[in-house]
């Protein structure tokens, strides 16, 4: 026999051993045959574990429909556990959602209620101006004596708040402004007190 000859008798008795090989394999996935248990004295002189499957009784049938329907169970069973643990996660998602919600609910009511309380201190001013200017223009009008008496019962801001706006309304009308004769009729200490504090607050 050539040396060609035996040379592709060999590479065919190997591709056979391979074929039956990888048949043997296939047959035992899909569960016809136990490959697993044929091979375990092989393993266990190499020292490796023996893979395993339970043992069939002699009556019992392989059946592969069976197997293939436990195997699309444990797929859904995955799936279920990965749909749940995706569920906890979107409600836990939910809930820092509805905190972080909460969160700017209070705060716009605290931006709501400081822009009301500033409102309401603005209207607060304005009206005291409104009201300064008023009686400013009533006392202007007034014999000296007789304002002097009534910014003498004043406290000392509303009495300075008060001769500032008739200085201004003065000098808007380019006339001499009556506020420092108003000091002359002040008594000496009061107007001496209003006097430092409208230095100290021009």
């Amino acid at each position: 026999m050539a040396r060609g000859d035996v040379g592709r008798s060999l590479l065919l008795l190997f591709m056979i051993i391979l074929i039956s090989a990888g048949g043997l394999l296939w047959f035992d996935y899909l569960n016809v045959i136990d490959i697993k248990t044929m091979l375990a004295p092989i393993y266990r002189r190499l020292g490796l574990e023996a893979r395993t499957q339970s043992a069939i009784s002699k009556g019992e049938m392989l059946n592969i429909d069976a197997e293939r329907l436990a195997v699309r169970l444990e797929t859904l069973d995955l799936r279920e556990m990965e749909m749940k643990k995706q569920e906890s996660d979107i409600q836990t998602r939910l809930a820092q959602i509805e905190q972080m919600s909460a969160e700017l609910e209070d705060r716009q009511k605290g931006l709501d209620e400081r822009e009301n309380s500033m409102n309401a201190l603005s209207e607060e001013a304005s009206s005291r101006e409104r009201n300064i200017d008023q009686i400013a223009r009533y006392l202007n009008g007034m014999p000296p004596q007789n304002a002097v008496a009534i910014i003498e019962a004043m406290d000392d801001q509303s009495a300075i708040d008060v001769m500032r706006r008739v200085e201004e309304i003065a000098q808007a009308e380019g006339a001499a402004s009556i506020v420092s004769y108003w000091f002359s009729l002040l008594p000496p200490d009061r107007a001496a007190e209003i006097q430092r504090k409208m230095s100290i607050r021009p």
